[in-house]
């Protein structure tokens, strides 16, 4: 018999707050995370709003004053993992009866790039260059680099090192990964760390992903792809998945993370389930970097391959979230791919939506994200709705839940997570029935 994998504990920090309890309040109230950028000055961009986590967040609180001060050189990235992983290892009530063999605890993170010292490297690249002779003065600009930048700094831009900071906080000795699959990154971790306690190299897994790309580098790359929204006027509803008004994504920021566990491991110590991870799908298009395959295919395989693995059919999905950017070509072609493995036989697909259309894009924090929410819905039999949906779009038709949370017998949900480069990560997630 497969080992059934649970979730015992979640926690996450977002646009919309800190725990969990308040941003699932505020989902169903449909509040937008959107405001005007403060991490710098992006009065210059085509883009001058994002969706950033607030002044609601400080890591002290979470995690204590003595642990802050530790991992006062972490990344913003990694401070939102350390804090979402704190609580979610609360939430599992680990803190007060910890594992007891901690080598069979890991950690496998989606977790993104630290940001860049963008001003020193930049200073450096500008002190050094010599405009006559149309050159890089290396001498120069190493001297300048040597001053300006910061060694912690540097070293907090490696993906990995949220990993290390909660593996170190909270004392996890097991397997340790990292993912970086773009915007599908925290689902395929998720996925990738049910298959390692299926096949026994842990019994608990630190799970999920963080990342902030709201810096000037991130920001500047975005705009180049014209992925992201430029509706300055109107930055409250400019994320509108699956309307025809729809001009790109929002930028968001975060860390979202689950305990999980085996059924075994939890029933022994009589722990709180939250739900079952049921099943995982990984697929790539070998298509494009930039655009999803203009069939669907990857998607289409991803979300086969999940529900066959949780030994389920289409039919049984009773929700879907989304991965839902508000960008034409994903919001278009993720719709195609439901329809056409959904709706064959005349079949209607489930109810859809899309909470990023209140988060924004948190990027590799999205997927994990979204799995929590996917959790709550099946915990109170309501379904988040797809905010600022005003204009149908003939690309575009099917149930969204438009603007208004909606009352559903929930059993089993479905969460996508697309990334850039082609990558394409569902998980299935049902109501724990043992």
């Amino acid at each position: 018999m497969r080992k059934r994998i649970v979730i015992t504990g979640m926690g996450w920090i977002t646009p919309l707050g800190c725990e969990i309890e308040q941003v699932w309040k505020r989902l169903l109230a449909g509040d937008s995370g959107m405001a005007p950028t403060t991490h710098f000055d992006a009065s210059k961009f085509p883009t001058t709003f994002s969706s950033q986590v607030k002044d609601d967040f400080d890591l002290a609180k979470i995690v204590g004053d003595d642990a802050a001060k530790r991992h006062a050189t972490a990344s913003l990235n990694s401070r939102f993992a350390l804090g979402a992983a704190t609580n979610a290892w609360r939430c599992a009530g680990f803190d007060t009866a910890p594992p007891s063999d901690m080598t069979r605890v890991g950690i496998y993170l989606g977790g993104g790039e630290g940001p860049l010292d963008f001003f020193a490297c930049a200073a450096a690249a500008v002190c050094g260059w010599e405009a006559e002779e149309r050159k890089l003065n290396t001498v120069t600009w190493a001297k300048v680099a040597r001053e300006r930048l910061n060694d912690m700094r540097e070293i907090e831009q490696e993906p990995n090192q949220a990993a290390s900071h909660i593996a170190c906080h909270l004392g996890v000795r097991g397997p340790s990964m990292n993912t970086l699959t773009a915007c599908a990154a925290s689902t395929q971790a998720i996925g990738e760390a049910m298959c390692i306690i299926r096949r026994g190299d842990a019994d608990v897994m630190i799970s999920g992903g963080t990342h902030s790309m709201i810096h000037p580098l991130g920001v500047t790359g975005f705009n180049r792809l014209t992925a992201l929204s430029t509706r300055n006027d109107d930055y409250a509803t400019a994320s509108r998945p699956f309307d025809r008004t729809r001009d790109g994504f929002v930028l968001g920021e975060g860390a979202a993370m689950v305990v999980l566990e085996s059924l075994e491991h939890a029933q022994a110590r009589g722990a709180t389930i939250l739900a079952e991870v049921a099943g995982y799908g990984s697929t790539a298009d070998a298509f494009r970097i930039t655009d999803i395959h203009e069939d669907g295919r990857g998607a289409i395989a991803a979300m086969k391959q999940a529900i066959e693995d949780a030994g389920l059919t289409p039919s049984d999905i009773d929700y879907i979230n989304a991965h839902g950017t508000s960008t034409e070509e994903n919001d278009k072609i993720e719709t195609l791919a439901i329809r056409k493995l959904f709706t064959e036989g005349g079949k209607t697909a489930p109810p859809i939506s899309s909470v990023k259309s209140m988060l924004g894009h948190l990027i590799a924090a999205a997927g994990a994200t979204e799995l929590i929410t996917c959790v709550l819905a099946l915990r109170d039999g309501i379904i988040p709705p797809t905010m600022h949906y005003q204009n149908p779009d003939p690309n575009c038709e099917l149930d969204y839940v438009p603007n208004e949370p909606r009352k559903a017998d929930l059993k089993t949900a479905l969460s996508n997570s697309f990334g850039f480069g082609g990558q394409n990560d569902t998980l299935v997630v049902r109501k724990f029935v043992a």
